[in-house]
């Protein structure tokens, strides 16, 4: 299963290229989406372990969440992109299927890879498979975006690399066997070369966090948020995020069986703390509201990491945060593509009364907004509370009150944007286009919004006892 998983997508990509009709191509994402959440379900349920390659692939209790994670979000956008993708017959959507397919394989490879090396080639696929998707529109903003994504990204995976090259000579180093095996780098941890291992974890905290949006290596993400088409956007934030932070995850988990969570824990909270400011900063009379999804989610990315700097209970607050930002992405980026096709721009000067426009996608983004920066009965809430609870719990009050006060300014910033998209007249801008809501464009929406705020009122009991496994899991004992 371990296998299919990774090759089921890459075959239906391949039958996407063969595939002639523009019309019935995109059904086979959808198609993919429900296949690939079967076997996730299928495997998660599995009491054996699952692995292969001899131990180069296998399914921790972290890859178990992203693993999950992600294959839920594709799905319900592949839903959408039928739907989506008959609005645009003047794109050839032949590689923009087959790209959005081989995406999936290869973020099924990044969460089943044991071996950093391995693992790293996932990464960088991804960024291959996501770039042509940037430049779906063909504009010269759009190509600006995918030359930013593909040159930033390059030197981000570039210094991972190095990271990675560092991490197996602190092993050589110390007079051990280099591997990039995860499970024996873990447990050879307490003998590594710590010069050489701080070393690695700064370029790979760098490296993958480029790839993750945090500040300040995420000058890329408001470009490619605000050019790509909304369900890119929601697999982006939702979805290669994730695997990011799940590399990222990898090597924290090597420095605590060092053991060294000192070292580590002060950098990711410094550095969650930095991305959260940064992103309060940019929101704040930002007119462009897709760019202003970009820079909520290099906020959001600050959180991930700061909550595991946290450790404890603010790791398992960061790991559920993980889920309930993904899903709570996927309601924000669909209805603002949808608003930005109604209006054909994605300026608040041109976009008012989407409320009006558009009662589904403009209410459902209002809500959107209003679960994302942490209101109830939302999903982020119970998370954002949870994190802040395992940071006064654990005495780090100035960090807590820090938190607070950039949630705070987050909150007024966005909220600002988005009032003025969704209240008021509909602007003169709002006749260019004769789109309203559709069925197949709004029942992915309402079914993430469903999910986000389902997580703020129930976190179901498998979900917990695997975000309870999972933090055992990384926060291993030396």
């Amino acid at each position: 299963m371990v296998f299919l998983l990774i090759f089921v997508p890459l075959i239906i990509a391949v039958a996407a290229l063969v595939v002639p009709s523009n019309r019935w191509r995109p059904w086979l994402i959808p198609l993919a989406g429900v296949i690939h959440l079967g076997m996730t379900v299928w495997t998660l349920s599995c009491a054996h372990p699952v692995a292969g390659l001899q131990g180069w692939l296998a399914l921790d209790p972290l890859g178990k969440l992203v693993l999950g994670l992600i294959s839920v979000i594709f799905t319900i956008c592949g839903f959408y992109a039928p739907a989506y993708l008959a609005l645009r017959p003047e794109r050839q959507n032949r590689f923009f299927c087959a790209c959005l397919l081989g995406m999936l394989g290869m973020m099924t490879l990044v969460v089943l890879s044991h071996h950093l090396g391995l693992m790293w080639v996932a990464i960088e696929a991804t960024t291959l498979c996501t770039a042509p998707l940037l430049f779906f529109n063909h504009s010269a903003r759009s190509l600006e975006a995918t030359w930013k994504y593909l040159l930033i990204g390059s030197v981000g995976i570039a210094l991972a690399l190095l990271g990675s090259f560092f991490l197996a000579y602190s092993s050589l180093h110390a007079g051990l066997v280099p591997t990039l095996l995860l499970d024996d780098l873990v447990k050879m941890a307490p003998q590594l070369s710590r010069p050489w291992l701080h070393a690695a974890f700064v370029l790979l905290l760098v490296g993958y966090g480029t790839k993750m949006g945090l500040a300040p290596m995420h000058t890329w993400k408001p470009d490619a948020y605000g050019e790509a088409p909304g369900l890119v956007g929601a697999l982006l934030a939702g979805g290669v995020t994730s695997c990011a932070f799940l590399s990222i995850l990898r090597f924290y988990q090597i420095c605590l069986a060092a053991p060294e969570a000192a070292f580590a824990r002060e950098i990711l909270v410094f550095i969650g703390l930095f991305s959260m400011a940064v992103a309060a900063v940019f929101m704040v009379r930002q007119r462009d509201f897709k760019r202003m999804l970009a820079y909520s989610s290099v906020e959001h990315m600050g959180i991930l990491v700061l909550g595991i700097g946290l450790g404890g209970l603010a790791a398992f607050g960061a790991l559920l945060h993980m889920i309930t930002n993904g899903v709570t992405k996927g309601v924000l980026f669909l209805s603002a593509g949808n608003i930005h096709r109604a209006y054909g721009s994605k300026l608040t000067d041109d976009v008012r009364g989407a409320m009006r426009r558009l009662p589904v996608s403009g209410v459902t983004f209002l809500a959107g907004f209003l679960i994302v920066t942490g209101s109830p009965p939302g999903g982020p809430f119970i998370s954002e509370f949870t994190i802040l609870t395992g940071a006064i719990n654990g005495g780090h009050y100035a960090v807590a009150a820090l938190y607070l006060a950039v949630l705070a300014i987050v909150f007024i910033g966005m909220g600002t944007t988005v009032l003025r998209v969704v209240q008021g007249v509909p602007s003169p801008q709002a006749a260019s286009t004769a789109y309203r809501d559709r069925p197949q464009l709004v029942i992915p929406i309402l079914i993430f919004l469903g999910l986000s705020i389902l997580l703020g009122l129930y976190i179901p009991n498998s979900l917990t006892t695997a975000l309870h496994d999972a933090v055992a899991y990384l926060e291993v004992k030396p």
